[in-house]
């Protein structure tokens, strides 16, 4: 499922009461930092434009709703559940950030351990941790790949940023990556190219619609594994997605694919330090499993 032509939000639609919407931020152990999400645990009852209103009232990138398991999903019995997933303008196939809300949000009510969401990509499992008072929620994707980009939409792509092609890093190729979503992966030559993010909103929103992405993957290496990113998301409602585990799941498959890291390997990626909400994420990559498991923490918000 793509994002889709965004669906105007004009207020709950249902007679049924307004579920509790509860406020958590993935990638982050403090309520400032790292990538809020709604979380309503139980979306029983909703139809897609109450979902769509609710995200939107809420504002933040994505939201996440939860639903009983579709048959044959399989899990514990209260450990698995339907998830979707609504940005401000629109539904979108699959958010890791507020998966690993979503599971923090869980944990908290019913203890750590596995869960199972069945999402319109595909089945995500989800190990979740507590130490020492933190809540760690680990996911790992559906079956990734990466495909090219073909030249004049790249070049559309690098017009839309504002960024000169001798700003790319030539050890980066750009890639379309998908684990759930599709982004496009561009990589800054340096962390001032990374930092300096002032894009043409309509411009971008249009070829992302065009090449069916979610966000826009731009990256930096900092060192072997450790790496800056940022996430336009304009086709979401938002000028900057502030932590993306979706992105980084991508990024994971597209670094192993191209041989830029290990087949077997931990990276960090920093995200949302120049958006002042600063997080970190945990992609792990295995040699004997094509998925990628991207972790971090979570916190309630107020």
């Amino acid at each position: 499922m793509a994002a889709g032509p965004p669906r105007v939000a004009t207020g709950m639609t249902t007679t049924a009461p307004r579920p509790e919407v509860l406020r958590y931020t993935a990638f982050s152990s403090t309520p400032d930092g790292g990538n809020p999400a709604g979380v309503v645990l139980d979306a029983t009852g909703l139809d897609d434009s109450d979902m769509l209103a609710i995200a939107a009232d809420l504002g933040y990138s994505e939201s996440a709703f939860l639903t009983a398991p579709p048959e044959g999903l399989g899990g514990r019995e209260g450990r698995a559940y339907s998830i979707r997933y609504f940005s401000p303008k629109a539904e979108v196939p699959f958010c890791g950030h507020a998966t690993v809300a979503t599971a923090v949000a869980l944990a908290e009510r019913t203890g750590p351990g596995e869960l199972l969401f069945a999402t319109p990509a595909g089945t995500v499992p989800v190990e979740v941790t507590e130490r020492d008072g933190t809540v760690r929620a680990t996911l790992t994707s559906v079956e990734p790949h990466v495909e090219e980009i073909a030249g004049d939409l790249l070049d559309e792509a690098l017009a839309s940023l504002g960024w000169p092609a001798a700003d790319l890093d030539p050890a980066f190729p750009p890639r379309i990556a998908f684990a759930g979503a599709r982004h496009l992966v561009l990589a800054a030559a340096t962390r001032a190219r990374l930092a300096d993010l002032a894009y043409d909103f309509a411009r971008l929103e249009a070829l992302m619609h065009r090449l069916d992405l979610t966000t826009v993957q731009l990256v930096w290496r900092e060192s072997a594994t450790v790496f800056h990113v940022r996430d336009p998301f304009p086709v979401g409602g938002v000028v900057e997605d502030p932590a993306t585990g979706a992105a980084a799941a991508a990024f994971g498959a597209y670094a192993r694919e191209l041989g830029l890291v290990p087949e077997d390997a931990v990276l960090t990626l920093h995200q949302g330090e120049d958006l002042g909400r600063p997080g970190e994420l945990t992609v792990t990559l295995r040699a004997d499993d094509p998925r990628v498991r991207v972790g971090g923490a979570g916190t309630r918000i107020g």
